[in-house]
Protein backbone atom coordinates (compact mmCIF):
# COMPACT_ATOMS: atom_id res chain seq x y z
CA UNK A 1 0.00 0.00 0.00
CA UNK A 2 1.63 3.44 -0.79
CA UNK A 3 2.13 5.84 2.04
CA UNK A 4 -0.12 8.44 0.53
CA UNK A 5 -3.25 5.62 0.81
CA UNK A 6 -2.02 4.56 4.05
CA UNK A 7 -2.61 8.19 5.59
CA UNK A 8 -6.03 8.44 3.97
CA UNK A 9 -7.08 5.05 5.41
CA UNK A 10 -6.00 5.89 9.12
CA UNK A 11 -7.71 9.56 8.68
CA UNK A 12 -10.78 7.97 7.29
CA UNK A 13 -10.86 5.28 10.35
CA UNK A 14 -10.36 8.05 12.85
CA UNK A 15 -13.08 9.87 10.70
CA UNK A 16 -15.52 6.79 11.17
CA UNK A 17 -14.64 6.39 15.12
CA UNK A 18 -15.29 10.06 15.97
CA UNK A 19 -18.89 9.66 13.64
CA UNK A 20 -19.78 6.69 15.92
CA UNK A 21 -18.88 8.47 18.98
CA UNK A 22 -21.51 11.50 17.71
CA UNK A 23 -24.19 9.27 16.60
CA UNK A 24 -24.34 7.16 19.96
CA UNK A 25 -24.15 10.29 22.14
CA UNK A 26 -26.92 11.96 19.94
CA UNK A 27 -29.09 8.94 20.15
CA UNK A 28 -28.89 8.19 23.80
CA UNK A 29 -29.63 11.92 24.55
CA UNK A 30 -32.89 11.67 22.55
CA UNK A 31 -33.90 8.94 23.87
CA UNK A 32 -33.10 10.40 27.23
CA UNK A 33 -35.30 13.53 26.19
CA UNK A 34 -37.86 11.39 25.30
CA UNK A 35 -38.56 9.97 28.08
CA UNK A 36 -38.40 13.14 30.24
CA UNK A 37 -40.85 14.48 28.04
CA UNK A 38 -43.34 11.66 28.65
CA UNK A 39 -43.09 11.95 32.18
CA UNK A 40 -43.62 15.58 31.95
CA UNK A 41 -46.29 15.49 29.50
CA UNK A 42 -48.53 12.41 30.78
CA UNK A 43 -47.39 11.73 34.27
CA UNK A 44 -46.78 15.05 35.94
CA UNK A 45 -50.33 16.50 33.98
CA UNK A 46 -52.52 13.67 35.68
CA UNK A 47 -51.33 14.82 38.89
CA UNK A 48 -51.76 17.76 38.45
CA UNK A 49 -55.59 17.57 37.32
CA UNK A 50 -56.19 15.18 39.73
CA UNK A 51 -54.84 17.61 42.96
CA UNK A 52 -57.08 19.91 41.15
CA UNK A 53 -60.59 18.00 41.19
CA UNK A 54 -59.46 17.24 44.80
CA UNK A 55 -59.40 20.48 45.81
CA UNK A 56 -62.88 21.28 43.92
CA UNK A 57 -64.41 18.39 45.36
CA UNK A 58 -63.73 20.08 49.25
CA UNK A 59 -65.10 23.57 47.70
CA UNK A 60 -68.46 22.22 45.71
CA UNK A 61 -70.46 24.02 49.22
CA UNK A 62 -68.53 27.26 48.96
CA UNK A 63 -67.49 27.73 45.16
CA UNK A 64 -70.01 27.95 42.77
CA UNK A 65 -67.08 27.76 39.82
CA UNK A 66 -65.76 24.40 41.98
CA UNK A 67 -68.24 22.48 39.45
CA UNK A 68 -67.23 23.61 36.76
CA UNK A 69 -63.32 23.57 37.17
CA UNK A 70 -63.91 20.01 38.22
CA UNK A 71 -65.50 19.26 34.85
CA UNK A 72 -62.46 21.01 32.90
CA UNK A 73 -59.97 19.28 34.93
CA UNK A 74 -61.65 16.11 34.46
CA UNK A 75 -62.52 16.46 30.31
CA UNK A 76 -58.64 17.41 30.60
CA UNK A 77 -57.28 14.12 32.24
CA UNK A 78 -60.12 11.73 29.98
CA UNK A 79 -57.83 13.22 27.28
CA UNK A 80 -54.45 12.03 29.18
CA UNK A 81 -54.76 8.76 29.75
CA UNK A 82 -51.32 6.68 29.29
CA UNK A 83 -51.28 4.17 31.83
CA UNK A 84 -53.19 0.50 31.50
CA UNK A 85 -56.36 0.34 34.46
CA UNK A 86 -56.51 4.75 34.21
CA UNK A 87 -59.36 4.36 31.41
CA UNK A 88 -61.60 2.39 34.30
CA UNK A 89 -60.72 4.89 37.00
CA UNK A 90 -61.19 7.64 34.50
CA UNK A 91 -64.87 6.12 33.51
CA UNK A 92 -65.64 5.80 37.54
CA UNK A 93 -65.04 9.20 38.18
CA UNK A 94 -66.94 10.32 35.56
CA UNK A 95 -69.92 8.40 36.36
CA UNK A 96 -69.22 9.12 40.21
CA UNK A 97 -69.41 13.18 39.22
CA UNK A 98 -72.83 12.62 36.82
CA UNK A 99 -74.48 11.45 39.94
CA UNK A 100 -73.46 14.07 42.42
CA UNK A 101 -74.64 16.64 39.74
CA UNK A 102 -78.12 15.43 40.40
CA UNK A 103 -77.52 14.37 44.47
CA UNK A 104 -75.42 17.26 45.55
CA UNK A 105 -74.25 15.88 48.80
CA UNK A 106 -74.11 11.89 48.00
CA UNK A 107 -71.90 10.82 50.62
CA UNK A 108 -71.27 7.69 48.00
CA UNK A 109 -70.53 9.65 45.05
CA UNK A 110 -68.16 11.77 46.86
CA UNK A 111 -66.36 8.61 48.49
CA UNK A 112 -66.55 7.13 44.69
CA UNK A 113 -64.44 10.06 43.32
CA UNK A 114 -62.09 10.75 46.05
CA UNK A 115 -61.47 6.62 45.65
CA UNK A 116 -61.12 7.00 41.78
CA UNK A 117 -58.80 9.73 41.93
CA UNK A 118 -56.55 8.11 44.54
CA UNK A 119 -56.46 5.08 41.90
CA UNK A 120 -55.33 7.68 39.36
CA UNK A 121 -53.00 9.27 41.14
CA UNK A 122 -51.30 5.95 42.56
CA UNK A 123 -51.38 4.42 38.88
CA UNK A 124 -49.26 7.64 37.59
CA UNK A 125 -46.65 7.88 40.64
CA UNK A 126 -45.79 4.28 39.81
CA UNK A 127 -45.31 5.63 36.14
CA UNK A 128 -43.18 8.01 37.09
CA UNK A 129 -41.08 6.10 39.39
CA UNK A 130 -40.55 3.25 36.90
CA UNK A 131 -40.29 5.56 33.81
CA UNK A 132 -37.55 7.07 36.52
CA UNK A 133 -35.75 4.08 36.84
CA UNK A 134 -35.83 3.11 33.16
CA UNK A 135 -34.55 6.66 32.45
CA UNK A 136 -31.67 6.48 35.06
CA UNK A 137 -30.78 2.81 33.24
CA UNK A 138 -30.92 4.22 30.44
CA UNK A 139 -28.53 7.12 31.37
CA UNK A 140 -25.84 4.07 33.35
CA UNK A 141 -26.03 2.12 29.78
CA UNK A 142 -25.59 5.36 27.90
CA UNK A 143 -22.09 6.52 30.45
CA UNK A 144 -20.89 2.94 29.83
CA UNK A 145 -21.48 2.95 25.91
CA UNK A 146 -19.75 6.77 25.33
CA UNK A 147 -17.22 5.86 28.43
CA UNK A 148 -16.38 2.65 26.17
CA UNK A 149 -16.30 4.11 23.18
CA UNK A 150 -14.50 7.29 24.30
CA UNK A 151 -11.38 4.65 26.19
CA UNK A 152 -11.49 2.98 22.19
CA UNK A 153 -10.66 5.95 20.87
CA UNK A 154 -8.33 7.47 22.81
CA UNK A 155 -6.24 4.18 22.77
CA UNK A 156 -6.40 3.97 18.87
CA UNK A 157 -5.62 7.98 18.86
CA UNK A 158 -3.04 7.67 20.85
CA UNK A 159 -1.46 4.27 18.93
CA UNK A 160 -1.77 6.18 15.61
CA UNK A 161 -0.26 9.56 17.57
CA UNK A 162 2.80 7.22 18.58
CA UNK A 163 3.86 4.95 15.29
CA UNK A 164 2.60 7.38 13.08
CA UNK A 165 5.27 10.41 13.28
CA UNK A 166 7.74 7.13 13.13
CA UNK A 167 6.28 5.60 10.09
CA UNK A 168 7.42 8.82 8.69
CA UNK A 169 9.85 10.39 10.16
CA UNK A 170 12.24 6.62 10.13
CA UNK A 171 12.80 6.42 6.68
CA UNK A 172 13.23 10.25 6.37
CA UNK A 173 16.16 9.91 9.09
CA UNK A 174 17.63 6.94 7.00
CA UNK A 175 17.54 8.88 3.66
CA UNK A 176 19.01 11.61 5.26
CA UNK A 177 21.75 9.37 6.75
CA UNK A 178 22.44 7.98 3.22
CA UNK A 179 22.16 11.52 1.47
CA UNK A 180 24.94 12.63 4.45
CA UNK A 181 27.44 9.60 3.46
CA UNK A 182 26.82 9.80 -0.40
CA UNK A 183 27.69 13.99 0.00
CA UNK A 184 31.04 12.47 2.21
CA UNK A 185 31.89 10.50 -0.95
CA UNK A 186 30.95 7.03 1.27
CA UNK A 187 29.27 5.49 -1.93
CA UNK A 188 29.15 1.49 -0.39
CA UNK A 189 26.42 3.14 1.78
CA UNK A 190 22.95 1.74 1.15
CA UNK A 191 19.38 1.94 2.52
CA UNK A 192 17.01 -1.31 3.11
CA UNK A 193 13.32 -0.54 3.84
CA UNK A 194 11.06 -2.94 4.29
CA UNK A 195 7.90 -1.11 2.73
CA UNK A 196 6.80 -1.26 -0.57
CA UNK A 197 5.60 2.63 -0.66
CA UNK A 198 7.18 5.63 -1.72
CA UNK A 199 9.78 5.26 0.50
CA UNK A 200 10.71 1.73 -0.48
CA UNK A 201 10.56 2.73 -4.24
CA UNK A 202 12.68 6.07 -2.92
CA UNK A 203 15.51 3.92 -1.07
CA UNK A 204 15.53 1.41 -4.46
CA UNK A 205 16.34 4.90 -6.72
CA UNK A 206 18.88 5.90 -3.61
CA UNK A 207 20.49 2.14 -3.80
CA UNK A 208 20.70 2.20 -7.24
CA UNK A 209 22.40 5.95 -7.74
CA UNK A 210 24.74 5.07 -4.93
CA UNK A 211 26.01 1.84 -6.95
CA UNK A 212 26.16 3.92 -10.19
CA UNK A 213 28.33 6.96 -8.20
CA UNK A 214 30.48 3.44 -6.50
CA UNK A 215 31.19 2.32 -10.30
CA UNK A 216 31.90 5.63 -11.25
CA UNK A 217 34.42 6.20 -8.47
CA UNK A 218 36.15 2.62 -8.67
CA UNK A 219 36.55 3.01 -12.28
CA UNK A 220 37.86 6.49 -12.67
CA UNK A 221 40.05 6.56 -9.35
CA UNK A 222 43.13 4.99 -10.96
CA UNK A 223 43.12 7.23 -14.11
CA UNK A 224 42.92 10.65 -11.87
CA UNK A 225 45.28 9.27 -9.44
CA UNK A 226 47.54 8.97 -12.16
CA UNK A 227 46.54 11.82 -13.91
CA UNK A 228 47.12 13.95 -10.62
CA UNK A 229 50.87 13.00 -10.33
CA UNK A 230 51.67 13.45 -13.95
CA UNK A 231 50.35 17.25 -13.43
CA UNK A 232 51.72 17.57 -10.10
CA UNK A 233 55.46 16.44 -11.57
CA UNK A 234 54.68 19.01 -14.46
CA UNK A 235 54.02 21.81 -12.13
CA UNK A 236 57.28 20.88 -10.13
CA UNK A 237 59.10 20.90 -12.73
CA UNK A 238 58.37 24.43 -13.99
CA UNK A 239 60.63 27.52 -13.29
CA UNK A 240 57.74 29.49 -12.35
CA UNK A 241 56.82 29.21 -8.92
CA UNK A 242 52.75 28.09 -7.99
CA UNK A 243 50.39 28.34 -5.78
CA UNK A 244 46.69 26.54 -5.82
CA UNK A 245 43.90 27.52 -3.52
CA UNK A 246 40.31 26.16 -4.08
CA UNK A 247 37.32 28.07 -4.10
CA UNK A 248 37.52 29.11 -0.27
CA UNK A 249 41.12 30.35 -0.51
CA UNK A 250 42.43 27.23 1.08
CA UNK A 251 45.48 26.27 -0.51
CA UNK A 252 45.57 23.27 -2.28
CA UNK A 253 49.49 22.62 -3.47
CA UNK A 254 52.65 24.54 -3.48
CA UNK A 255 55.43 23.14 -6.48
CA UNK A 256 58.85 23.16 -5.45
CA UNK A 257 59.81 26.75 -6.65
CA UNK A 258 56.96 28.57 -4.91
CA UNK A 259 57.69 26.63 -1.67
CA UNK A 260 62.06 28.38 -2.09
CA UNK A 261 59.94 31.59 -2.85
CA UNK A 262 57.82 31.78 -0.12
CA UNK A 263 59.73 29.79 2.59
CA UNK A 264 57.46 27.49 2.94
CA UNK A 265 57.00 23.67 3.06
CA UNK A 266 53.89 22.28 1.00
CA UNK A 267 53.16 19.58 3.64
CA UNK A 268 52.63 22.63 6.84
CA UNK A 269 49.98 24.22 5.07
CA UNK A 270 48.24 22.24 2.79
CA UNK A 271 44.64 23.08 3.29
CA UNK A 272 44.80 25.78 5.34
CA UNK A 273 43.11 28.95 5.15
CA UNK A 274 45.57 30.93 2.74
CA UNK A 275 45.02 34.42 4.48
CA UNK A 276 45.66 33.19 7.83
CA UNK A 277 49.14 31.90 6.52
CA UNK A 278 49.67 35.59 5.34
CA UNK A 279 49.58 36.65 8.52
CA UNK A 280 52.70 35.21 8.85
CA UNK A 281 54.24 35.53 5.57
CA UNK A 282 54.57 38.81 3.94
CA UNK A 283 54.66 37.38 0.47
CA UNK A 284 51.59 35.72 0.18
CA UNK A 285 49.69 38.43 1.95
CA UNK A 286 51.18 40.09 -1.02
CA UNK A 287 50.02 37.48 -3.28
CA UNK A 288 46.67 37.63 -2.10
CA UNK A 289 45.85 40.98 -2.08
CA UNK A 290 44.54 42.70 -6.01
CA UNK A 291 47.14 44.67 -7.52
CA UNK A 292 45.47 46.20 -10.84
CA UNK A 293 48.31 47.39 -11.82
CA UNK A 294 50.56 44.41 -11.74
CA UNK A 295 53.77 45.78 -10.26
CA UNK A 296 56.40 43.56 -10.77
CA UNK A 297 57.61 41.90 -7.20
CA UNK A 298 61.64 42.39 -6.04
CA UNK A 299 62.10 39.15 -4.08
CA UNK A 300 65.29 37.35 -2.96
CA UNK A 301 65.36 34.24 -4.14
CA UNK A 302 68.74 32.34 -5.48
CA UNK A 303 70.58 34.24 -3.76
CA UNK A 304 70.03 37.41 -5.33
CA UNK A 305 67.48 39.94 -5.97
CA UNK A 306 64.93 38.76 -8.34
CA UNK A 307 61.37 39.91 -10.11
CA UNK A 308 58.66 37.96 -10.70
CA UNK A 309 55.73 38.95 -12.23
CA UNK A 310 52.17 37.74 -10.75
CA UNK A 311 49.36 36.21 -13.09
CA UNK A 312 45.61 34.90 -11.06
CA UNK A 313 44.36 32.73 -13.32
CA UNK A 314 40.46 31.76 -12.31
CA UNK A 315 39.73 27.84 -12.28
CA UNK A 316 36.17 27.69 -13.80
CA UNK A 317 33.15 25.24 -14.16
CA UNK A 318 30.15 26.00 -16.09
CA UNK A 319 31.15 29.84 -15.38
CA UNK A 320 31.60 28.98 -11.76
CA UNK A 321 34.59 30.18 -10.27
CA UNK A 322 36.00 26.87 -8.05
CA UNK A 323 39.55 27.86 -7.50
CA UNK A 324 42.68 30.38 -8.22
CA UNK A 325 45.95 29.36 -9.47
CA UNK A 326 48.75 32.50 -8.99
CA UNK A 327 51.62 32.49 -10.88
CA UNK A 328 54.93 34.07 -10.11
CA UNK A 329 56.74 34.40 -13.29
CA UNK A 330 60.22 35.03 -12.83
CA UNK A 331 61.84 37.44 -15.36
CA UNK A 332 64.79 37.95 -13.59
CA UNK A 333 66.59 37.35 -17.25
CA UNK A 334 64.62 39.65 -18.71
CA UNK A 335 65.76 42.31 -16.20
CA UNK A 336 69.31 41.87 -16.56
CA UNK A 337 68.74 41.67 -20.68
CA UNK A 338 66.83 45.03 -20.11
CA UNK A 339 69.31 46.34 -17.38
CA UNK A 340 72.74 45.45 -20.06
CA UNK A 341 70.90 46.97 -23.04
CA UNK A 342 70.15 50.19 -20.88
CA UNK A 343 73.88 50.06 -20.02
CA UNK A 344 74.53 49.63 -23.73
CA UNK A 345 72.80 52.40 -24.66
CA UNK A 346 74.12 54.72 -22.57
CA UNK A 347 77.73 54.10 -22.85
CA UNK A 348 77.40 53.78 -26.69
CA UNK A 349 75.37 57.45 -26.69
CA UNK A 350 77.93 59.16 -24.01
CA UNK A 351 80.65 57.87 -26.68
CA UNK A 352 78.98 59.59 -29.81
CA UNK A 353 77.74 62.72 -28.34
CA UNK A 354 81.52 63.85 -27.85
CA UNK A 355 82.46 63.30 -31.67
CA UNK A 356 79.02 64.37 -33.07
CA UNK A 357 78.97 67.58 -31.49
CA UNK A 358 82.76 67.73 -32.79
CA UNK A 359 81.28 67.05 -36.09
CA UNK A 360 78.42 69.96 -35.46
CA UNK A 361 81.20 72.73 -34.30
CA UNK A 362 83.49 71.94 -37.18
CA UNK A 363 80.29 72.20 -39.46
CA UNK A 364 79.73 75.39 -37.72
CA UNK A 365 83.54 76.64 -38.35
CA UNK A 366 83.40 75.54 -42.15
CA UNK A 367 80.47 78.04 -42.68
CA UNK A 368 82.89 81.08 -41.56
CA UNK A 369 84.08 83.05 -44.30
CA UNK A 370 87.22 84.22 -42.63
CA UNK A 371 88.40 80.33 -42.84
CA UNK A 372 87.60 80.57 -46.63
CA UNK A 373 84.52 81.11 -49.30
CA UNK A 374 82.54 77.66 -50.08
CA UNK A 375 80.52 77.39 -53.16
CA UNK A 376 76.82 77.01 -53.14
CA UNK A 377 77.07 73.36 -53.48
CA UNK A 378 79.73 73.22 -50.56
CA UNK A 379 77.20 75.08 -47.98
CA UNK A 380 74.19 72.90 -49.17
CA UNK A 381 76.14 69.91 -47.92
CA UNK A 382 77.99 71.80 -44.42
CA UNK A 383 74.70 72.85 -43.42
CA UNK A 384 72.66 69.06 -43.97
CA UNK A 385 76.15 67.69 -42.04
CA UNK A 386 75.13 69.95 -39.74
CA UNK A 387 71.69 69.38 -39.50
CA UNK A 388 72.18 65.47 -39.52
CA UNK A 389 74.65 66.15 -36.59
CA UNK A 390 71.73 67.58 -34.57
CA UNK A 391 69.25 65.19 -35.14
CA UNK A 392 72.20 62.63 -34.17
CA UNK A 393 72.77 65.16 -30.60
CA UNK A 394 68.72 65.16 -30.37
CA UNK A 395 68.78 61.40 -30.36
CA UNK A 396 71.49 60.59 -27.85
CA UNK A 397 70.19 63.39 -25.58
CA UNK A 398 67.05 61.43 -25.72
CA UNK A 399 68.56 57.89 -25.19
CA UNK A 400 70.48 58.86 -22.41
CA UNK A 401 67.49 60.80 -20.69
CA UNK A 402 65.98 57.93 -21.26
CA UNK A 403 68.40 55.61 -19.48
CA UNK A 404 68.14 57.57 -16.35
CA UNK A 405 64.21 57.17 -16.66
CA UNK A 406 64.85 53.12 -16.94
CA UNK A 407 67.67 52.76 -13.92
CA UNK A 408 65.90 55.24 -11.79
CA UNK A 409 68.55 57.44 -11.79
CA UNK A 410 66.95 60.84 -12.67
CA UNK A 411 68.87 63.83 -11.27
CA UNK A 412 66.31 66.21 -10.28
CA UNK A 413 67.41 70.19 -8.98
CA UNK A 414 64.52 71.53 -7.50
CA UNK A 415 63.99 75.02 -6.99
CA UNK A 416 61.65 78.04 -6.89
CA UNK A 417 61.06 78.74 -10.53
CA UNK A 418 58.80 81.60 -12.41
CA UNK A 419 56.60 80.18 -14.80
CA UNK A 420 57.92 82.96 -17.24
CA UNK A 421 61.21 82.32 -16.95
CA UNK A 422 60.40 78.35 -18.51
CA UNK A 423 58.51 80.13 -21.18
CA UNK A 424 60.89 82.70 -22.27
CA UNK A 425 63.57 79.63 -22.30
CA UNK A 426 61.51 77.66 -24.41
CA UNK A 427 60.62 80.19 -26.84
CA UNK A 428 63.95 81.05 -27.28
CA UNK A 429 64.76 77.79 -28.19
CA UNK A 430 62.03 76.98 -30.69
CA UNK A 431 62.35 80.70 -32.19
CA UNK A 432 64.34 80.23 -34.89
CA UNK A 433 62.51 76.88 -36.16
CA UNK A 434 58.93 78.73 -36.19
CA UNK A 435 60.40 81.22 -38.01
CA UNK A 436 61.55 78.91 -40.84
CA UNK A 437 58.02 77.89 -41.34
CA UNK A 438 56.58 81.20 -40.65
CA UNK A 439 54.45 80.44 -37.75
CA UNK A 440 53.03 83.16 -35.21
CA UNK A 441 54.02 81.86 -31.00
CA UNK A 442 51.24 83.23 -29.00
CA UNK A 443 51.79 83.40 -25.75
CA UNK A 444 48.88 83.60 -23.15
CA UNK A 445 49.81 84.10 -18.88
CA UNK A 446 47.66 84.98 -16.12
CA UNK A 447 49.08 88.15 -13.96
CA UNK A 448 50.56 87.58 -10.56
CA UNK A 449 51.49 83.53 -11.12
CA UNK A 450 52.96 81.80 -8.52
CA UNK A 451 56.25 80.17 -8.77
CA UNK A 452 56.57 76.57 -8.99
CA UNK A 453 58.76 73.88 -7.00
CA UNK A 454 60.11 72.49 -9.94
CA UNK A 455 63.68 71.02 -11.70
CA UNK A 456 63.30 73.63 -14.12
CA UNK A 457 65.90 72.15 -16.93
CA UNK A 458 63.48 69.21 -17.50
CA UNK A 459 60.24 71.41 -17.18
CA UNK A 460 61.86 73.51 -20.51
CA UNK A 461 62.92 70.44 -22.03
CA UNK A 462 59.47 69.35 -21.64
CA UNK A 463 57.98 72.26 -22.84
CA UNK A 464 60.40 73.14 -25.65
CA UNK A 465 59.72 69.28 -26.72
CA UNK A 466 56.14 70.23 -26.94
CA UNK A 467 56.61 73.53 -28.68
CA UNK A 468 58.90 71.36 -31.46
CA UNK A 469 56.10 68.80 -32.21
CA UNK A 470 53.48 71.80 -32.27
CA UNK A 471 55.61 73.69 -35.02
CA UNK A 472 56.61 70.18 -37.12
CA UNK A 473 52.77 69.19 -37.12
CA UNK A 474 51.36 73.17 -38.09
CA UNK A 475 51.08 73.83 -41.93
CA UNK A 476 53.19 77.17 -42.62
CA UNK A 477 51.47 80.51 -41.27
CA UNK A 478 50.04 78.93 -38.64
CA UNK A 479 49.44 79.56 -34.61
CA UNK A 480 50.95 78.05 -31.77
CA UNK A 481 49.16 78.88 -28.51
CA UNK A 482 50.85 78.64 -25.30
CA UNK A 483 48.65 79.31 -22.52
CA UNK A 484 50.32 79.15 -18.80
CA UNK A 485 46.90 80.17 -16.13
CA UNK A 486 46.23 78.81 -12.45
CA UNK A 487 43.16 76.97 -11.21
CA UNK A 488 42.20 74.81 -8.57
CA UNK A 489 45.53 75.21 -6.93
CA UNK A 490 47.76 74.15 -9.82
CA UNK A 491 49.66 75.85 -12.43
CA UNK A 492 49.32 74.38 -15.92
CA UNK A 493 50.96 74.40 -19.18
CA UNK A 494 49.65 73.90 -22.41
CA UNK A 495 50.39 74.10 -25.57
CA UNK A 496 47.48 74.17 -28.32
CA UNK A 497 48.21 73.78 -32.37
CA UNK A 498 45.91 74.23 -34.87
CA UNK A 499 47.28 71.22 -37.28
CA UNK A 500 45.52 67.60 -38.16
CA UNK A 501 44.90 66.64 -34.87
CA UNK A 502 45.28 62.81 -33.73
CA UNK A 503 42.71 59.98 -34.07
CA UNK A 504 41.18 59.16 -30.61
CA UNK A 505 42.17 55.51 -31.09
CA UNK A 506 45.79 56.77 -30.83
CA UNK A 507 45.62 58.66 -27.42
CA UNK A 508 45.73 56.22 -25.01
CA UNK A 509 49.44 54.66 -26.34
CA UNK A 510 50.92 58.74 -27.31
CA UNK A 511 52.92 58.75 -24.17
CA UNK A 512 54.28 55.35 -24.94
CA UNK A 513 58.01 54.22 -25.37
CA UNK A 514 58.64 54.01 -29.17
CA UNK A 515 55.12 54.98 -30.26
CA UNK A 516 54.37 57.33 -33.41
CA UNK A 517 51.43 57.83 -34.74
CA UNK A 518 50.62 56.18 -38.22
CA UNK A 519 51.05 58.22 -40.89
CA UNK A 520 53.18 60.76 -39.63
CA UNK A 521 55.80 62.39 -41.94
CA UNK A 522 58.49 62.59 -39.46
CA UNK A 523 60.48 58.76 -39.98
CA UNK A 524 64.07 60.02 -38.16
CA UNK A 525 62.50 60.23 -34.32
CA UNK A 526 63.20 57.80 -32.02
CA UNK A 527 59.35 57.65 -30.29
CA UNK A 528 60.95 58.57 -26.88
CA UNK A 529 60.41 62.11 -26.70
CA UNK A 530 56.95 62.11 -25.00
CA UNK A 531 57.73 59.33 -22.97
CA UNK A 532 60.62 60.84 -21.50
CA UNK A 533 58.17 64.54 -20.96
CA UNK A 534 55.52 62.03 -19.39
CA UNK A 535 58.70 60.79 -16.61
CA UNK A 536 60.30 63.98 -16.56
CA UNK A 537 56.58 65.57 -15.37
CA UNK A 538 55.21 62.41 -13.14
CA UNK A 539 59.00 61.68 -11.20
CA UNK A 540 58.19 65.75 -9.91
CA UNK A 541 54.57 64.93 -8.67
CA UNK A 542 52.85 66.84 -12.10
CA UNK A 543 50.20 65.64 -14.18
CA UNK A 544 50.48 65.41 -18.19
CA UNK A 545 47.80 64.86 -20.76
CA UNK A 546 46.94 65.27 -24.09
CA UNK A 547 43.93 66.66 -25.61
CA UNK A 548 42.91 66.05 -30.29
CA UNK A 549 40.53 66.36 -32.36
CA UNK A 550 40.95 65.62 -35.96
CA UNK A 551 40.83 68.21 -38.80
CA UNK A 552 41.05 70.71 -35.40
CA UNK A 553 44.47 70.04 -33.78
CA UNK A 554 45.85 69.34 -30.46
CA UNK A 555 46.69 70.28 -27.00
CA UNK A 556 49.58 68.87 -25.10
CA UNK A 557 49.73 70.13 -21.26
CA UNK A 558 51.41 69.63 -17.80
CA UNK A 559 50.51 70.65 -14.26
CA UNK A 560 52.09 70.91 -11.07
CA UNK A 561 50.95 72.22 -8.09
CA UNK A 562 51.19 75.59 -6.23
Amino acid sequence: MKLKSKIRLALFFLFLIILCFGVSGIFFTKKLSSDADKILKNNYETLVYDNNMLKNIDALSTDKNAEADFADNLAKQEKNITEPGEQDATNNLRKAFDGLKTKTNDSANLAQIRHSIEIINGLNQSAILRKSERAHSISEDATVWLTSVFVIIILIVFTFVVNFPGAVANPIQALSEGITEIANKNYSKRIYLEQEDEFGDLATAFNTMAEKLDEYENSNLAQLKFEKSRIETIINQMKDGIVGLDSKKNILFLNEVAEKILGLKEAQIMNKYAPDVALQNDLMRTLLQDDPQKKELKIYADNKESYFNKDVLNVTDNNVVIGQVIVLRNITPFHELNEAKTNFIATVSHELKTPISSIKMSAQLLTDERIGTLSDEQKELINSIRDDAGRLLKITGELLNMTQVETGNIQLKYQQTPPVKIIEQAIRTVKMQAQQKDIELKVTMDENLPVIHADAEKTTWVLINFLTNAIKYSSGKAIVEVDVHQKDNQTAFTVTDHGKGIEKKYLPKIFDRYFKVPGTPERNGTGLGLSICKEFIEVQGGSIWVKSTVGRGSEFGFAFTS
